[in-house]
């Protein structure tokens, strides 16, 4: 097996994964409700692979905990702010939420500056990129002439993209797989690449589907919709890499 899809179970304890919850409206029992919630294959995965998941309303504040989580996942969600990578909204861009979106930034920066692993999906991607002063493309369409990343459909349908891997890099150890393919669910990208962050995964025209941080233990940016399927092994690689976080001296983790 591969080192970082380990099982963390040897390092003695749960390690704690923070995930990003998200807001949305439900109908509970005739009553129309603001929920914040998490997939339950992102809580699944996690705990299956021994950790403990932690929900993390987008707050200020939030950064606070950062220091004492083992690793932090960012899932998919709506469009980011135009604003924060100094872009006017496209009108194609919706559900945008300023305020969700600077909280969210400050959890990342924070997770990042603790060296805590971060895994980043789909939207997390794009805020991972944005965060280190890159910018979007806010419809990809518009420039790939196409909709095979988001496919038009009656129903929630992901896309199916052959995916180039850079060899050596860390999701193509994580993956280690001949002929690696996307399921994805996104309609906007990465346009210009963040100052260290390095592209490690592109679909076959060329849009970005990988990013990493440079020097850092494990930040890993995927733009597909892993938790959409049931390959959890970028969450067992997360998991492997909270446990060996968490083995690390408390002293040499900011803010615990």
């Amino acid at each position: 097996m591969n080192a970082d899809t380990n099982h963390p179970a040897s390092a003695g304890h749960r390690p704690v994964v923070g995930i990003c919850a998200r807001t949305a409206p439900v109908t509970l029992q005739g009553s129309d409700l603001a929920v914040c919630l998490a997939l339950r294959s992102h809580v699944a995965f996690l705990a299956e692979a021994g950790c403990t998941p932690l929900l993390l309303p987008p707050l200020p504040g939030a950064e606070d905990v950062a220091g004492r989580l083992d690793a932090l996942l960012v899932p998919g969600g709506p469009d980011l702010d135009p604003a924060l990578y100094g872009a006017r909204p496209h009108p194609a861009t919706r559900a945008v939420d300023p305020d969700a979106d600077r909280a969210e930034i400050a959890l990342v920066e924070r997770a990042l500056d603790a060296k805590i692993p971060v895994l980043a999906i789909c939207r997390g991607m794009q805020l991972l990129n944005v965060l280190h002063g890159g910018t979007l493309h806010q419809h990809l369409s518009d420039v790939t002439g196409h909709d095979g990343h988001r496919p038009r459909a009656a129903s929630f349908t992901l896309g199916r993209r052959p995916l180039k891997l850079l060899p050596g890099s860390r999701i193509a150890g994580v993956l280690d797989e001949a002929e690696p393919a996307t399921a994805c669910h996104h309609h906007q990208a990465v346009d210009r690449l963040g100052a260290g962050l390095s592209a490690t995964g592109w679909a076959d025209d060329g849009t970005v589907e990988a990013l990493e941080v440079t020097g850092h233990p494990f930040a890993v940016g995927v733009q597909w919709e892993c938790g959409q399927t049931p390959d959890a092994r970028l969450h067992h690689a997360l998991a492997a890499a909270a446990a060996r976080a968490g083995n690390s001296p408390a002293a040499a983790r900011p803010g615990t």
